[in-house]
């Protein structure tokens, strides 16, 4: 994923000007005082846990592939269970818990570590049945339940297709102007949506009759040179011509993350009675053995409070503010590392940060560096995995100071000892001045912040 000032979003705005413009926290404790007991079984141990941690996603029609709600489902996992959450891969939360903490997060506790794998060891019992612990309702979305939802145009992928791009429409219409506090895509269950980079496009309600008109989605690679007709045949322009409004980066994914809802008045958006979300591309990654059709979807979380303080974003790295250093060019059979360094010129808040790399990522750590000398951690990520990559909010807002420099570091592994290195023997990877495949590389910090208020860094963001 790239947040970039696109060729596309450019002519869009020129021609605008032109023609008239999940889960409950876990606190952090290595010394935790609770004892695990001699014996436990599921009902009265296991299942509190998987309820409190797994299966948000783990359930029927949740993100994960299997279910955990039953002891049944449960049992056959035992020994997996036991093995994923002693080595901290499960739950996913790649983030260093002990460098920083993040509204959210999912961090097993050492005694819940424990309890699951003396379970497997004693051969998963199951205990009383009358300890069962009631499941837990699930939202639709894990940013909660939506006022409403958008199908995103159905795509039609073949078997061993390679990687598509897509410009993709999602109009709508409203009974009135309204707020909204977060605009989320959602992808299909098929998992070969690799990232989004959405718009919005705000009409003014007399200037267009229809909105559902024109072609839903266009290829890219396919009309990239003609973008002009390709807004044309998707209906984008008013009925005189003119082109509306477009409001950049109100709906993003990328995989693993969740859509941030921040206290009343901060962030959100104005949505206008006829628009439509512009997803400026939607990347289909490498599908796999069977046809597919991917039926992904946008979900609207309404607000009656006006987004007094609409919250701004920059990015270091690859198409960002600040350049990647030393160049993104990574040799075969080669580890390297690379930084980028930005300095503030104004007092900041920081809500939320986004680290992006792709296959060959190692590692990711960033920080920003005060006036005088102190060092404010941001996040750091010792195990980089490409298939979980959050937008990290923070508990409360981080205040850095003008004349700070921020700093992100990463580390990429170009070696064959690199499970996730996408060739084989290893090829010379570079980021093709943002090239969006995942086989290309890219090094991106992206930082969601406010102008600094007083008392900002006090302020909840649970």
């Amino acid at each position: 994923m790239k947040k970039r000032s696109s060729a596309l979003s450019f002519v869009f705005i020129i021609m605008a000007a032109l023609m008239g413009s999940c889960n409950g926290d876990k606190k952090v404790s290595a010394n935790e005082d609770r004892k695990v007991p001699a014996h436990v079984n599921f009902t009265e141990h296991v299942a509190p846990i998987l309820y409190d941690n797994c299966t948000v996603c783990h359930r029927p029609n949740g993100g994960a592939h299997f279910a955990f709600i039953t002891y049944q489902d449960a049992k056959q996992y035992a020994g997996s269970m036991a093995f994923v959450t002693k080595e901290r891969m499960m739950p996913p939360w790649p983030a260093d818990p002990h460098y920083t903490e993040f509204k959210g997060q999912r961090v097993l506790t050492q005694y819940e570590i424990d309890v699951l794998a003396l379970w497997a060891k004693e051969g998963a019992p199951e205990g009383p049945k009358d300890k069962m612990p009631a499941l837990p309702h699930y939202p639709s979305s894990l940013a909660g339940a939506p006022d409403m939802t958008i199908a995103v145009a159905p795509f039609f992928m073949k078997a061993y297709a390679s990687d598509k791009f897509l410009l993709v429409k999602v109009p709508y219409e409203l009974p009135a102007d309204t707020f909204a506090s977060l605009v989320e895509f959602v992808p299909g269950r098929n998992n070969v949506v690799h990232h989004v980079n959405g718009d919005m496009v705000k009409y003014v309600f007399e200037k267009k009759k229809i909105v559902f008109e024109g072609d839903r989605s266009i290829s890219m690679v396919e009309d990239t040179a003609g973008i002009v007709k390709a807004f044309q045949k998707m209906g984008l322009p008013n009925d005189d011509g003119s082109y509306p409004v477009l409001q950049k980066s109100v709906v993003n994914y990328l995989p693993g993350a969740i859509g941030q809802i921040y206290p009343a008045g901060i962030g959100g958006y104005i949505l206008p009675r006829k628009g439509a979300f512009l997803l400026n591309d939607i990347h289909y990654g490498f599908n796999g053995k069977n046809d597919i059709t991917d039926t992904s979807y946008i979900n609207i979380f309404f607000t009656k409070v006006p987004p007094n303080r609409p919250v701004q974003e920059f990015q270091l790295g690859t198409l960002g503010a600040a350049k990647v250093e030393p160049d993104m060019i990574i040799l075969p059979n080669t580890v390297k590392n690379v930084s980028s360094h930005l300095k503030i010129a104004q007092d900041i808040s920081v809500l939320t940060i986004n680290p992006h790399m792709h296959l060959l990522g190692k590692s990711f750590k960033a920080y920003a560096l005060k006036p005088n000398g102190d060092t404010i951690r941001l996040i750091s990520i010792p195990r980089w995995d490409f298939n979980w990559q959050y937008f990290y909010t923070f508990k409360k807002m981080v205040k850095i100071p003008a004349g700070s420099t921020i700093v992100a570091e990463g580390v990429y592994d170009n070696t064959k000892d690199n499970l996730n290195n996408p060739f084989s023997p290893p090829q010379v990877v570079t980021d093709q001045n943002g090239s969006m495949k995942a086989t290309d590389e890219m090094f991106q910090f992206i930082v969601t912040y406010l102008p600094y208020k007083e008392g900002d860094e006090q302020l909840s963001l649970e």
